[in-house]
């Protein structure tokens, strides 16, 4: 067994949501996991265990897969009891208009150039929503206490590093500081962009970066709390299989 005890952060995407296995484009859409989603989960934490990690306080965001492969992922390290702590900032990229989409279809209407430049790149955002759209978040009480000015029609991933960082900062960074040991639990997009952060990665080079999901990632901090040492966890066969299944949902037959 490795020796990951000063390894303060881990990050873990959600597992596979009813969304993924349907390959549609989900972003703030609330869908829940499938039962392979949840193995997942308990598989991610199991590999936790395993590896020697325990938690002090855990972060996730105020959707339903992310919440629930949080408590599966604690329920195998006997750590349910530990403070859960919700938050809108940790929400998936906001898809805009390619919300409920197929993304095989999205590349066959837009091409296939176009759809990876709206999923992949840094600065440009798919096409917003209108305001009277459902997918509009205003409408949905979780988030009533969020400005207007904050609920977006659509992100790009630089979008969505504007809206973790401040979170980050302001409520994760002083729990690291105080020596706290943190899980956070999110999204393919809201953990692309605080990895982006922590590890440094240009923005050419983080349209190539993929999260599988379920997979921990681990991180020892520095004297400014940006990645020493980032690993993922368990094993490399299936963390490869993973991320090569992100990968070619946009792929043509």
């Amino acid at each position: 067994m490795a020796d990951f005890k000063d390894y303060q952060l881990v990050i873990l995407r959600h597992g596979e949501s009813e969304w993924n296995k349907k390959n549609l484009f989900t972003g703030w859409r609330d869908v829940k996991l499938t039962e392979q989603g949840e193995r997942e989960a308990r598989a991610g934490g199991r590999t936790l265990l395993q590896d020697g990690f325990t938690f002090d306080v855990t972060y996730t965001s105020l959707l339903t897969r992310a919440i629930k492969t949080l408590w599966l992922a604690l329920e195998e390290m006997d750590l349910l009891w530990l403070p859960v702590i919700k938050n809108w900032r940790l929400n998936e990229r906001h898809y805009g208009r390619l919300q409920g989409s197929n993304k095989l279809e999205a590349v066959q209407q837009f091409g296939e150039a176009q759809v990876a430049i709206w999923r992949r790149s840094y600065a440009t955002p798919p096409p917003p929503v209108d305001l009277d759209s459902p997918d509009y978040p205003k409408a949905d009480r979780r988030y009533a206490d969020v400005p207007d000015a904050d609920l977006p029609r659509s992100e790009s991933l630089k979008d969505v590093l504007g809206r973790v960082m401040p979170y980050w900062e302001q409520t994760i960074l002083p729990e690291l500081k105080a020596g706290k040991r943190v899980l956070i639990a999110a999204h393919g997009n809201s953990l692309r962009a605080l990895l982006k952060y922590l590890e440094g990665v240009s923005d050419e080079d983080i349209v190539n970066v993929d999260l599988p999901t379920g997979i921990p990632k681990a991180y020892r901090l520095n004297a400014a709390y940006k990645a020493d040492d980032a690993r993922f966890l368990g094993d490399p066969a299936e963390l490869e299989r993973r991320i090569n299944a992100v990968k070619a949902q946009t792929k043509k037959a």
